[in-house]
């Protein structure tokens, strides 16, 4: 066995037995005991902003995928932004539109991380030939991502088949996929975002089975929906997830009057990322409809915020 994939296979199971089921005075004891870690006034981790969190008002046309950075630096006081190619579907190879983005985010001071791209069909598809073309349609948003300054594309591993079929169909076409995006230093990263991938155990099988440093996951606090009335476990999918992820989706819908969410215990959530390890940033995705788009980002932008002013103790 590699000694990624066992270190990998290692954290996963220590992950999934150690999710905490303490009361928030336990959790917040286990402070760093290593004197000789370095101590730092830099946040634990940066917040982000997922354009789907503004989909409506760009169904709408309130604003442009050209608005996007802009707004989330003006009104969010967010630096930090991920795409949907789905508001500049026909652009990822024009360049004059793809340069006039980047300079508003280079005049703005934002930076672009990555672009989710949807319906570019399924990379694990069972036949070859389309699944082929699933990975090649990839290609242009490899490129764009490059030409924006990103560090990842996301992408869905959709397939067919019994669990070791799509496993493998899934796997092939990442890999592939893989290759292209490392000639670019574009990482392709998986978000769990239903079939078998919102089963958090079949996507790390996946990434274990892909073993590219290039390959990983964006774990999705919500999306672990298997179909009819099943859901997968969100905290142990999120910790099986977790030593592959290169970026991290803080999804919310709906709060309660003292701010909390009331589908994702987000406490309980953080720690379970930050104790894999993680410190990149965390993307705002609010996808309810109980507020409107801009107070729900306000809303978890606010929890994010306290979940990482209560944690310091533990982690710094």
């Amino acid at each position: 066995m590699k000694r990624r994939t066992f270190l990998k296979k290692s954290a996963v199971a220590a992950s999934s037995a150690g999710v905490v089921h303490l009361g928030l005075a336990s959790l917040l004891s286990g402070c760093n005991d290593d004197k000789t870690a370095p101590k730092t006034n830099s946040p634990l981790f940066e917040i982000s902003l997922a354009e789907w969190s503004l989909h409506r008002m760009l169904q709408e046309e309130a604003i442009t995928n050209l608005d996007f950075p802009v707004f989330a630096r003006n009104r969010f006081e967010i630096n930090a932004v991920e795409y949907v190619n789905s508001f500049f579907k026909e652009k990822a190879r024009d360049k004059e539109y793809l340069e006039d983005l980047r300079s508003r985010c280079n005049s703005e001071g934002v930076t672009s991380l990555l672009i989710m791209c949807d319906g570019e069909g399924a990379l694990g598809d069972e036949d070859e030939a389309a699944r082929t073309r699933a990975v090649e349609n990839h290609y242009r948003w490899i490129e764009a991502a490059k030409f924006l300054g990103c560090h990842s594309i996301r992408v869905n591993a959709q397939s067919s088949g019994t669990w070791d079929e799509q496993r493998d169909r899934a796997a092939d076409g990442l890999s592939r996929l893989t290759e292209f995006g490392a000639e670019h230093e574009i990482n392709v990263i998986v978000e769990n975002h239903g079939g078998l991938s919102s089963n958090g155990s079949w996507l790390a099988e996946v990434m274990t089975q892909v073993d590219h440093p290039m390959c990983g996951t964006l774990p999705d606090f919500g999306n672990f929906h298997l179909g009819n009335d099943d859901w997968y476990d969100r905290y142990k999918g999120v910790a099986e997830l977790m030593p592959f992820a290169k970026a991290v989706s803080a999804k919310s819908y709906e709060f309660g009057d003292d701010g909390s969410e009331l589908r994702t215990d987000y406490m309980r959530m953080m720690i379970i990322v930050l104790d894999a390890g993680y410190r990149g940033f965390i993307g705002i995705e609010y996808e309810g409809d109980g507020l409107s788009e801009v107070d729900g980002i306000l809303a978890t932008k606010s929890l994010l915020e306290n979940s990482r002013e209560l944690l310091k103790v533990r982690y710094i």
